[in-house]
């Protein structure tokens, strides 16, 4: 179970934007090596394996880096 309140952990004064950087930031969020693509990538290695607790484990790595995933995108 995750408690998500909409807050910063440390408050956040942009002086100048950097589109680089933030489209750095994105790839890593959403992109192929970020963590969408690695939640992803365990909840559908979880049905090819025959072991329930290795299923289970899959599942929880999953789920927490979806949530992870998911948290960031609501932060930024």
């Amino acid at each position: 179970m995750w408690l998500y309140e909409k807050k910063l952990e440390y408050p956040v004064k942009i002086k100048r934007p950097n589109p680089a950087l933030a489209k750095f930031i994105i790839s890593q969020v959403g992109g192929p090596d970020g963590e969408m693509g690695a939640a992803t990538r365990y909840l559908q290695q979880r049905y090819s394996m025959p072991y329930a607790q290795v299923k289970g484990m899959l599942t929880d790595i999953g789920t927490e880096e979806l949530a992870r995933s998911l948290y960031q995108c609501k932060c930024s």
